[in-house]
């Protein structure tokens, strides 16, 4: 295995720690990206490097905070310094919201793109400059299974935000194939224990029109009864970290473009497959299919 350096966004809990605990535990250079890691995420960040001590790792908090441009370039530029490259950035970072659709302002909206959709966008535009010079490095982006699978409600915003980070994700693999720079998507289904993702879940401010939704009231309770009987009981989310560094470990050019991990089977592997199929044959079809895997120097 060739040890990469990789920049995780979001890495303070759930899918993203995991994750930068995984990859340096399987010999990688890991930038743990958080924000304020001076101020409120100051534990996160204390605790992730008495880890790495303790197992000698290479584990390093990064402040990073993907709401600034400034913020996400000056990480970029960190880690560019202090190892003369960067190998793999892993889009992770975003926030999760509940309610009645109606109940989120068109603000409230705005800052859960902000979060999933433009914050991975100023990474982008931090961290490509340097793939694309390099002509090298893995795009590693963390979708979701409501981007085409089944969902419940009252995550309207969110279901959004992350069908348009996926789009994102899909349209940049194209753009960046001819520089070297390869895409992976990696696709987590849900996961009832194992991360705060709905405990942290922001709610609207609109107290009214979320309480004339009275008559659903119970209704995100029984989802959540349904979806951990259908959940097996040694579902985990580490077996997306250790994906994640199965793919990280891949030699280039044998990275997927799609890894579906769903315990609860909401459909979404079933559409991607036809999905890709479909993507794959129009891509042809148009003649671009060159673009259809990243230009890797040999």
């Amino acid at each position: 295995m060739q040890k990469q350096i990789v920049l995780v966004t979001g890495a303070g809990t759930g899918i993203g720690k995991l994750s930068a605990q995984s990859l340096a535990e399987a010999g990688h250079v890991v930038y743990a990206s958080m924000r304020d890691i001076a101020g409120r995420n100051s534990g996160r960040a204390a605790e992730m490097r008495s880890y790495a001590a303790a197992k000698g790792l290479q584990l390093h908090p990064l402040e990073l905070d993907v709401l600034s441009q400034e913020s996400a370039d000056a990480a970029a530029a960190t880690i560019v310094r202090e190892q003369g490259h960067i190998d793999v950035v892993m889009q992770n970072a975003g926030h999760l919201v509940v309610g009645p659709t109606e109940a989120f302002t068109p603000e409230e909206i705005a800052r859960v793109f902000d979060t999933n959709v433009l914050g991975a966008q100023r990474v982008n535009r931090a961290v490509l400059p340097y793939l694309r010079k390099q002509e090298s490095g893995l795009m590693l982006w963390i979708s979701s299974s409501t981007t085409k699978g089944g969902f419940p409600p009252f995550m309207g915003p969110y279901g959004a935000a992350k069908a348009a980070m996926d789009s994102l994700a899909v349209t940049l693999a194209y753009e960046i194939a001819r520089f070297g720079i390869e895409t992976s998507i990696m696709v987590p289904g849900a996961f009832t224990k194992g991360t705060d993702h709905f405990p942290s879940a922001g709610k609207p401010a609109d107290a009214d029109t979320t309480a004339a939704y009275g008559r659903y009231d119970g209704v995100m309770d029984r989802i959540g009864q349904s979806l951990s009987a259908l959940t097996p009981d040694d579902a985990d989310p580490q077996a997306v970290a250790d994906e994640i560094v199965r793919i990280v470990g891949l030699p280039a050019g044998q990275r997927p473009m799609r890894s579906v991990i769903d315990f609860v089977g909401d459909g979404a592997r079933e559409v991607f497959e036809v999905s890709e199929r479909v993507r794959i044959d129009f891509a042809h079809r148009i003649g671009m299919g060159d673009l259809l895997e990243a230009k890797i120097k040999r």
